[in-house]
Parts: structure tokens; sequence; C-alpha cells
């Protein structure tokens, strides 16, 4: 009933249907307490659903028996790969509905196979949808429509190995499908680590992170996984290529930028050279809160601009510092981390410290030089902030509409654009639902020129009507960003969901340029159809 299970060594079983393992799925009895919090929500959670309940047809297609081997059929594995992991995703296997469930799951170990797999595909006019972990939250690896004769769910995670490790130019080649923890354990040995930690860590793979353009640990500097590549191979239906290793280049437009956050549209990424670091061996941390966001805002603002260089720099506002423990007095909550391979950090943090404070902030005191202790404001939003997904879901079996989006703007469009937001948004979530809802807001990466607002919505549904209300509240967020010209997303990719909004946004003779590299590099339109172009 699950995908394989994740992590080097691990027997935990992944959720078809839900974030994460089933064991640390919430129970009933937590659902219901949870219920409690949104006025409005069922009196006793949905069940959990069972692939034996789902309708799966026979596959539209037979795969050549030289492929064979590499395919399955077996409805278990093909739910697990039908959707990701957003709240629509989650409410449709609630209710049963799914969507378009592939017919085919392959699992290639290397690029010759995956490059096989594409040529068969593309003469039966079979779609294919690039698999690493499944946790897209934008609708980027499930099929809509109707114009292909079947579905393929190409997962990669078969192709999880370090390949080589260049410990002078301390990089290594890796392959796509590797997941977080089994990169990092592969790593580990030779004292280095890629150290980019999405919330989906566990659950996402590097070619994943790369095909989307994933945001990572860092909350200032080196955000993106783009800041850590060196080259990728990618596999098109029009051949295979690998960009030159490099550690910067200035010849022509970059190859490794047309595939980053190309989510499968255009190619495969196979593996990629990746830039590492040393572990970190000096760590410090602490939290001040605010009694006025406004204030708060201009602290981070400060921070961004003093050459500091937190690792972490999470602005809560009062709503999100609530819900993850961080403050219960109604403050304002900013979350400071430093670490560094070679040297002490403690002063670093004491500046950033006197910057907050001389914006407003309170209290502040440093912890002792390691992860933060337990008890702290800091671990509280850690454990919180790995313990949410699992609460939404519990929620969305109450019938609650749970969600997150996220964008980033300049400074200058900040504070209108967050006003804006919890003003329109919560009404139009009112609007949608007859309930009033809750909504927080917190500050994930920043900038020396902007920032990244990450937005949670809850508010209590309609039984079965949840996927239509949180289509028009996203339909008003999105309105809202475009007005302020603030991005459709800042790092959890296009997909499907963010498609209306970042066919604004993009230039036209970008997209004029991009749909002719979809017609050379993919002729028989079978890559992630619906991704980033039609």
């Amino acid at each position: 009933m699950s995908a394989s299970p994740s992590g080097p060594g691990t027997s935990r079983t992944r959720s078809w249907w839900g974030w994460g393992y089933t064991d640390a799925h919430p129970d009933d009895a937590e659902c219901v307490a949870l219920g409690t919090l949104l006025p409005g929500t069922l009196a006793r959670p949905l069940p959990v659903p069972r692939v034996a309940d789902l309708k799966i047809g026979r596959p539209g297609v037979t795969p050549p028996t030289a492929l064979a081997h590499l395919v399955t059929a077996d409805p278990d594995a093909r739910a697990a790969h039908a959707m990701g992991k957003a709240y629509r995703d989650v409410i449709r296997a609630l209710r049963g509905r799914p969507g378009r469930i592939p017919d085919l799951v392959a699992r290639p170990t290397d690029d010759r196979e995956v490059a096989d797999l594409l040529d068969w595909a593309g003469g039966q006019g079979v779609a294919v949808i690039p698999f690493g972990g499944g946790s897209s939250v934008v609708g980027g690896v499930e099929y809509r429509g109707d114009t292909h004769r079947a579905v393929l769910s190409l997962d990669l995670t078969a192709m999880d190995q370090v390949l080589e490790v260049d410990t002078v130019s301390r990089s290594a080649r890796i392959r796509s499908g590797a997941l977080g923890p089994v990169l990092e354990a592969q790593l580990r040995p030779h004292g280095l680590t890629l150290r980019h930690f999405p919330q989906s860590f566990e659950f996402s793979t590097l070619g994943g992170w790369l095909a989307t353009r994933a945001g990572g640990h860092y909350a200032t500097g080196r955000t993106h996984i783009d800041d850590f590549v060196q080259s990728l191979r990618v596999v098109t239906p029009a051949g295979s290529g690998t960009s030159w290793r490099l550690p910067a280049s200035g010849a022509g437009p970059s190859p490794d930028r047309l595939f980053l956050g190309s989510e499968g549209a255009l190619g495969v990424i196979t593996e990629a050279w990746m830039r590492l670091q040393d572990r970190p061996r000096h760590k410090a941390s602490a939290s001040v809160a605010f009694a006025d966001f406004g204030q708060a805002l201009e602290a981070v603002r400060a921070i961004a601009r003093s050459g500091l260089s937190p690792a972490n720099c999470r602005l809560l506002d009062p709503g999100e510092a609530l819900l993850s423990g961080a403050s219960h007095d109604g403050s304002s909550v900013l979350v400071l981390g430093f670490e560094s391979a070679t040297s002490p950090v403690d002063g670093r943090l004491a500046s950033a410290l006197e910057l907050a404070r001389a914006h407003g902030g309170r209290g502040g005191r440093p912890a002792a030089e390691g992860d933060a202790p337990a008890g702290t404001a800091v671990s509280a939003w850690r454990s919180a902030f790995l313990r949410m997904p699992y609460l939404r879901d519990g929620l969305a079996r109450m019938g609650a509409v749970v969600e997150t989006f996220e964008t980033a703007a300049t400074w200058d469009r900040i504070p209108a654009l967050i006003d804006a937001v919890r003003t329109e948004v919560g009404s139009a979530a009112f609007k949608a639902t007859g309930n009033p809802a809750t909504l927080n807001c917190r500050l994930t990466h920043v900038y020396p020129d902007g920032a990244a607002p990450y937005f949670t919505v809850a508010v209590a549904g309609r039984p079965g009507d949840e996927v239509r209300i949180w289509d028009d509240i996203k339909a008003a967020a999105s309105d809202i960003l475009h007005r302020h010209r603030a991005t459709i997303t800042h790092h959890h990719a296009v997909g499907r969901d963010h498609r209306p909004g970042y066919d604004l946004q993009r230039p036209d003779p970008f997209a004029l340029a991009l749909r002719a590299a979809k017609d050379a590099l993919d002729p028989h339109r079978i890559l992630n159809p619906g991704v980033l172009i039609d």
C-alpha cells in the first residue's frame, strides 16, 4: 500500500496518499483534536484511503519484452505514483478521486535504460512523467488530460549512487535518483556534505531538486540548488548530453540553466556534479521576539544586508509563532542560526542580535554553541517545521482546507504584499466556505534586495467540495501575487497548479524560445505534458 521505503537502512513505509511515513501520521484521536482548532470541521475524520478501493484499470499499453523487467503494473506502485503531496492530492485521495493513475511504473538503473524507455514511449504515444521522491506540491508529477495513449511514471530512485568524489575540487558526481538521506550517507565518510535540506529532504531526490530549482537549508546566500551545480547530464528523446564541469564560465547561455527548473518537460536529469562543503563544526542559534511585525521586517532587512550571512533567518508572524510553539504572547519571532566548518560563529550571531535589538527585538540570548537545546523557541520551530505536513494531512482528514503558497518580491513591495494576502485571501476563504480562516506568514529566505514570504491558509471546508474551495482561494492568491509583481513561486516549482501565474510572469519571447526547445528535444511531446508549456 505504499511507495518503497526511504533512506539508508530504514524499514519504515512511505504513505501512498499522504506525507511521509505511515507510522508518523496523526491517529484518529489526534485528528479530532486538530479539528477543534478550526470551527466547522467534521465530527470524525475521513477514513485512511486504501489502494484496494481505487478503480485501477488494466494498463493501456504493454512494454516490449526487452523493457518488461524495468516496468510494473502493480496497483500499489501505480497508486503511489499517481500524484504528489499537495493538499489537492491528499484530499483527492481521501475522497477516492486521485485522477489519472499511471498505467505503468518504470525503474531504470542507468542512462541507457532511460533512453530506451523514452524511445519506446515516443513511438507508442505514451506520456512519461519523471518521478523522484514524489513530494511535488504543485501538480508536477501527475498526468492531466487524455491526449496520450497511456501514462508511464519514470521512477529514478534506483539510480541513487554517488559515483565519484573529488576531494581536491570538493565536488561529487551523483546520480539523480538519490534521496536526501541516501545522498548524505554516501558523502559522510568523506567528511563532506551537499547541505541542501528542503523540508522534503527525506522524501525528495537530487534530480527532483534540480528539476524544480528547489530551495534548501540556507536562508541567505546559496538558497537554491542552482548554486551548487557544476555540471548536468540529461537524457532527452533527441539524445543525451553532459555539460562541462567548471567552477564558472562566461561561454554563452548556460546549458545547465536550460534544464534547471525544467521539471522533466525537456529531458531527464540523470546525474550531476555538485559542489560540496566540509561538514560544519561550529553552530550557534538564538531567537528574538518582536511586538511589532513591521519592525521585525526592518530587522530582517538589516541583517540580510549586513554581510553576516546567517544560515537560518526565519521570521514567524504571531500566528506562525503560536502554531510552532515559538511564542505564546502574540509576538513575532525571528529564528537565527549560524554555522561554519572552520571557525566559531558566536561573534556573527552576536552582531545579528545587535541589529535585531536595534529594530525593537527583545531577548535573544545566544544558546551555547551547537544545536539549539530542547525547550527553546529555535528547537520548537524546528520540530514544528518537520511535523507540519503530517498535521496538514490530519486536518485534511477532518475536512479542513489547509495549504501553503510561497513567493518572493523586492523589499519595497513586501509589506503591502503581506497585508494584501492577509486581507484578500482571508476574504476569499470566507466567501468560499462561510467560515473564518487562519492565515499565517513566515519569511523563509531573505536577500539584500528582497524576501520570500511563505503563507499558510487553514479553513473549515464543505464535505466533498474541498478541491474547488482551494482552487478558488488559490486563484485569489495568484491574482494578488501578480498585482504586486511577486513571483508565482520562489522554490516550489511551477508544475500544473502554477501554470496560469507562470504564463503571466514570463516574457513572450522567452515563451517562444521554450516552445522551440520543447519541439527540438521532445518532438513527440511525451515528457511531463502540461508542465511549463502546452
